[in-house]
């Protein structure tokens, strides 16, 4: 008679708890690196701490706080996403290459409409506030 044989179980994984740790410390590290390498990212990390000062000044409702959060979370990891599209095009061709200079460019280009849309809902919900 024929046996059935079940594959192996291969586990490579530690253990749930310990993974998710150490996943998140991969994560910081990469936040921490955007700020500390790109100009962009502290900048855009300057603009939504004087987001938040002015909502607490004005005393922004919970709508408009959730739609600041939003889009604020949105700028800030578009620009760790294209600091690590950057990275990579680097490390791959580290003379400049017509394809990676255009995958920085439209990473660029991604941050940069959030960054307006970020500008228009800032100026959408305190303008009125500030010439109230």
């Amino acid at each position: 008679m024929d046996q059935i044989v079940k594959p192996p179980i291969i586990r490579n994984h530690e253990p749930f708890l310990r993974h998710q740790v150490k996943s998140f410390g991969y994560a910081f590290d990469g936040i921490i690196y955007s700020f500390d390498k790109g100009t962009h990212f502290k900048m855009q990390t300057i603009a939504l701490l004087l987001v938040v000062i002015l909502g607490f000044v004005y005393k922004i409702n919970s709508t408009e706080w959730l739609v600041l959060i939003l889009i604020s979370s949105a700028v800030i990891s578009a620009e760790a996403t294209n600091t690590a599209i950057e990275e990579a095009c680097n490390m791959l061709h580290p003379d400049q290459h017509p394809r990676a200079r255009m995958s920085k460019h439209c990473a660029a280009g991604a941050v940069l409409i959030l960054s307006i849309a970020a500008i228009a809902i800032g100026l959408i919900i305190f303008l009125p506030k500030i010439f109230a």
